[in-house]
């Protein structure tokens, strides 16, 4: 008989709550790094038995994650990993074009030594994923790359923002089979970050423009996939 998952461990606060933010964390990178496809049935009894943990719990996990749009709860059916529209995917775009350079402006206006190393620490991490030729962290770190630019702009609803937009675009990019090499392509992190050191605000908005718009030109319609073994890939 196949060994049950341990619990996830609970550390400081209630027990509930860091049961919940554990839980969610990690449905959430398993979304991020094309693990869990888009349409992926995410049952409550089959989660309870991953992580545990109860189904009052998972309920509470499914319902944030379905207010940060990547989890559709739909009645009689239960819920899925979301699945946009082309329709939604151009609204994710419109909204990132709208938003991201105005976290650049707000971000060079603040800018200093200790934010460029952390982007600096970023990138990195993004270098060693493609040579290691990850490709879900290459996804996931690129993601989180735009979350961080709107974190160091000191806007945490501008942040909560785009963490919401980040992770529906990786549901794009996987629904829509967009190529890990044009969509995420690191030389274009690289050159939006140089323009942040040398607060060169205008050359910093255009190449986040120039980006956005070669993500959503890599997009293609995918048939989907199949049954996810959420046991491997949530597992512990």
């Amino acid at each position: 008989m196949p060994r049950k998952p341990d619990p996830i461990p609970e550390t400081g606060g209630t027990g509930r709550e860091q049961g919940v933010d554990a839980i969610a964390e990690k449905i959430s990178t398993a979304i991020l790094e094309h693990r869990l496809a888009p349409g992926t049935k995410l049952g409550e009894d089959r989660l309870a038995g991953i992580f545990g943990t109860n189904r009052t719990r998972i309920r509470e996990v499914l319902t944030r994650l379905a207010h940060e749009q990547v989890v559709e709860l739909v009645p009689q059916r239960g819920a899925h990993v979301a699945k946009p529209s082309i329709e939604q995917a151009r609204d994710v775009f419109e909204a990132r074009r709208l938003i991201e350079p105005g976290v650049l402006r707000r971000l060079i206006g603040t800018v200093d030594d200790d934010k460029m190393q952390r982007l600096r620490q970023h990138l990195a991490l993004e270098a060693d994923a493609r040579r290691q030729n990850d490709g879900r962290a290459v996804v996931r770190l690129s993601g989180e790359f735009h979350q961080l630019l709107a974190e160091l702009a000191g806007n945490s609803a501008l942040a909560r923002t785009m963490r919401e937009l980040s992770t529906l675009t990786c549901l794009i990019i996987s629904l829509y089979d967009a190529p890990t090499a044009t969509s995420c392509r690191a030389d274009e992190h690289e050159a939006i970050v140089e323009a942040i050191q040398r607060k060169e605000a205008r050359k910093a908005e255009t190449l986040m423009l120039h980006h956005l718009d070669h993500i959503e030109q890599s997009l293609k319609l995918d048939a989907g996939s199949g049954e996810a073994d959420l046991e491997s890939i949530l597992g512990a």
